[in-house]
């Protein structure tokens, strides 16, 4: 790294934060296009009842780019001098740009969801099992319905489930009736099973079937849903794929450079 007093700041906030993997691919990419004197990007663990005063420090501190994960990516919303309709529209903010003193909110996760998505298939039409309704659901319940797919959504809190599905089209059900997704296209996990223990699994594997998509939210080590998954023969995305093809996003709304995804990638994996 080439920092110097010049270098402007980029970072990622969540509360926790500790697990994080930005750092690794944003300077990554900074050191691949030789602008790691004019990028550096770091992370801090921010108390979503502190998140009012970290966005005067981003005024203050001329902080350039900001990505915001959980629980933040509602919070910060209402301390924002602009936010884009897609943001809007998603009820998250993922990403804050400073553009002079201007903040300014964007969401880039339903790009992560889109991108590989699309890299298989086309999802017009194609019916869409989409189990969780939280921040990220409602990222991929965007992605997806404004792309023409059928949307059904399954959660253990059956209110969200139906509230998540009457903002953007799709039939709500409750997680209890989860065998219903051996007739969808394309299988979405969105809800943190897996992510701790990566033997545990959201879907019964009885239920999937080698004809459809199985996309696992969750990233690291390869989650249960998608070892079942594979072994049914069906195709797979890992959640590392979103986790990539959204900071993508991000590095060109906070360098105005296209992101160099090979090394990005390579550098993840």
């Amino acid at each position: 790294m080439k920092i110097t007093a010049k270098t402007k700041i980029c970072m990622v906030i969540g509360d926790p934060i500790e697990h994080s993997l930005s750092p690794q691919i944003h300077n990554a990419g900074y050191e691949a296009l030789t602008i790691d004197d004019q990028f550096v990007y770091v992370a801090s663990r921010v108390d979503v009842k502190d998140i009012q005063n970290f966005v005067k420090g981003i005024r203050a501190m001329n902080i350039r780019g900001v990505s915001c994960t959980m629980p933040h990516k509602k919070a910060v919303m209402e301390y924002l001098d602009e936010v884009e309709d897609i943001a809007k529209k998603i009820g998250a903010v993922n990403t804050i740009v400073n553009e002079n003193g201007k903040l300014i909110g964007y969401n880039t996760d339903w790009l992560g969801v889109l991108i590989p998505l699309e890299g298989i298939t086309k999802l017009e039409n194609k019916t869409v099992a989409l189990i969780g309704a939280g921040g990220a659901a409602r990222a991929v319940a965007y992605a997806v319905t404004c792309r023409g797919a059928k949307l059904t959504i399954y959660n253990r809190t059956f209110e969200k489930a139906k509230e998540l599905a009457k903002e953007f089209g799709g039939v709500a059900y409750p997680i209890d009736e989860i065998e219903n997704v051996n007739h969808t296209d394309i299988i979405i996990n969105t809800t943190s099973v897996g992510l701790h223990d990566s033997n545990e699994t959201i879907l019964p594997k009885k239920y999937i079937s080698k004809h459809q998509i199985i996309f696992d939210a969750v990233y690291g080590t390869e989650t249960q849903l998608l070892k079942d998954a594979k072994e049914k023969g069906a195709k797979t995305i890992n959640g590392l794929e979103m986790l990539l093809n959204q900071a993508f996003a991000q590095f060109k709304l906070f360098t105005e450079y296209d992101a160099p995804a090979d090394i990005m990638r390579k550098i993840l994996k």
